[in-house]
């Protein structure tokens, strides 16, 4: 025993010296692959990058990774090879191979290396091929689409290794659709194309479709040429349909937002008859709320900055709503009844607010940061994605109209709103005071459209004519819908967002609206009333 361990420790000991020489010499032969990339002819660049990719080496791929993405640069004063990550306005320098910081330098004293487009193909492909068996997920799915673009059929061999090894559906997904890519584009019997035309059919995207656009033009094998058309159209029928779908997400997001910004002016308007233009301007006045809220949050407590939003929220209301009643008492208390002084008086104060909120805030817009669990998309085949904050902002505007439905039918405030909607005089004689309900119900209708403003503030930046893009809406949903009908305002917005979306297309986002206007105008000379006819006060006026 003691005889075997003191052989195999002279053998290890004898090899060590040409191990290690072994190790230095790959070592030194990346080196010399490195240092040919910063080469001024582009064929001696894509010799480097081939060398590289084929070393096996496990820095090849960050040092591709680097080339492509711009950092990897030659310092002027020695030509070494670095890789320089900005920072701020010097740039830290790390050594290719080893990955260690060895310096700083300014703009000046690098050299950037040229690559063209060709030459980004192939870092594509080489990339993609190192990468395909990465124990990362994320990098194996991103390899695949690599591989899709350069469809580099000398890659067929990893991708089918790397199938075999895969068991996440969804990047086994990404590495069937580049296998039928490549073979598509690459493979010399018409069955392989056939079959991999047949694959893609499932693969309803915009690349896909381009791919079998320009394959079915070059194809010379009419067998091949008739299976890449079929794939052709079933990938296009399911784009039309995921761009229907598309268009119904878009249109019902529309509708959510002028839903928020509309069913405050359908209370104000229908209990009060009131035109208030200055009702965008409460919208804006939510959003500002929503940004200094945010400010105070990032000074003094930013890890709350995720519920900054829902702070926010009442907050708006507030504010907004408390406005709206000094407006009520102070200005459009004296003008009942005279309509074309209130909508004069209204319009004058929608331009005292903006103007008072950009000598505060500055005319400038301001962004509000969306909260983590309000960021990204749900990513479906076609191209159809769904935003985060869209969708939350979808179930928001539903829930702010179902706590209003209740409200208006399920507490005593919202019985004296109805009652003086249908009979003021009558409601007043059974001794409810009309002038407090007035008050009350304009703050409560404002407080709505600041509301309103928090869920624009996700979508859209802060500025003071923020509520200026929403106020004609407002009224088309309010008119359309039926004046001071809550259910009337819900079916109005929705189906005007979604109308604008489907229109917008085809005839563009100005053109779409006329058309729309046009549509309600001669819709209202043939029913005044609205889908859903008003009651009591509203009706006779």
């Amino acid at each position: 025993m003691i005889a075997v361990t003191l052989r195999a420790l002279f053998c290890l000991l004898v090899a060590w010296p040409l191990l290690a020489a072994s190790g230095q010499a790959v070592a030194d032969d990346l080196e010399a692959l490195v240092a040919g990339l910063g080469s001024n002819s582009f064929a001696e660049k894509a010799r480097a990058i081939d060398a590289i990719a084929a070393s096996g080496d496990p820095r090849a791929a960050a040092i591709l990774e680097a080339l492509v993405d711009g950092d990897l640069q030659t310092r002027r004063d020695d030509d070494r090879m670095v890789i320089a990550e900005a920072k701020g306005r010097t740039y830290v320098l790390r050594d290719p191979l080893s990955g260690a910081e060895i310096g700083e330098a300014g703009r000046a004293e690098l050299r950037p290396i040229i690559i063209n487009n060709r030459l980004r193909g192939q870092l594509r492909g080489a990339i993609g091929g190192l990468t395909l068996l990465s124990p990362d997920p994320g990098r194996r799915a991103s390899a695949a689409d690599a591989v899709f673009v350069t469809r580099d059929p000398e890659l067929l061999p990893v991708l089918d290794k790397a199938l075999a090894r895969e068991s996440e559906g969804w990047v086994r997904d990404r590495l069937e659709r580049a296998a039928a890519a490549t073979r598509l584009a690459a493979a010399e019997d018409p069955a392989a194309r056939i079959a991999a035309a047949r694959t893609l059919a499932h693969y309803a995207d915009q690349d896909v479709r381009s791919l079998l656009t320009a394959s079915s033009q070059s194809e010379q094998d009419a067998d091949a040429r008739e299976a890449i058309a079929a794939a052709l159209g079933q990938v296009e029928t399911r784009l039309a349909l995921w761009g229907v779908l598309a268009n119904v997400f878009q249109g019902i997001s529309l509708g959510s937002v002028l839903l928020l910004a509309a069913v405050g002016l359908a209370i104000t308007f229908g209990v009060m008859g009131v035109i208030n233009m200055a009702h965008g301007e409460m919208v804006m006045l939510g959003a500002y709320t929503t940004f200094v809220i945010q400010q105070l949050v990032l000074a003094y407590a930013p890890d709350w900055l995720n519920w900054s939003v829902l702070i926010a929220i009442p907050a708006a209301f507030v504010v907004a709503g408390g406005i709206g009643i000094l407006i009520e008492q102070s200005i459009i208390r004296f003008l009942y009844g005279r309509p074309l002084e209130t909508l004069l008086a209204t319009w004058g104060l929608s331009l005292i607010l903006q103007q008072t909120v950009r000598t505060i805030f500055g005319p400038s817009n301001r962004e509000v940061i969306s909260p983590s669990w309000m960021s990204g998309a749900i990513e479906i085949s076609g191209g159809l994605t769904l935003t985060y904050n869209r969708i939350w902002i979808i179930v928001f505007s539903l829930i702010v109209f179902t706590l209003l439905i209740v409200l208006m039918r399920r507490s005593g405030f919202g019985l004296r709103i109805r009652a003086v909607t249908q009979n003021r005089r009558m409601a007043g004689a059974m001794g409810i005071r009309t002038g407090r309900v007035d008050a009350m119900t304009f703050g409560l209708g404002s407080g709505i459209a600041g509301i309103a403003g928090v869920a624009l503030s996700q979508i859209d930046n802060v500025s003071p004519n923020l509520g200026q893009g929403y106020i004609i809406d407002s009224f088309m949903v309010v008119v359309f819908g039926g004046v001071g009908n809550l259910m009337g305002t819900l079916v109005g917005a929705f189906s005007l967002g979604l109308v604008n979306k489907f229109l917008e297309p085809y005839s563009g986002a100005v053109l779409g609206k006329i058309f729309v206007l046009v549509a309600i105008i001669l819709f209202i000379q043939k029913r005044p009333q609205g889908i859903f006819a008003p009651k009591g006060r509203a009706a006779e006026t």
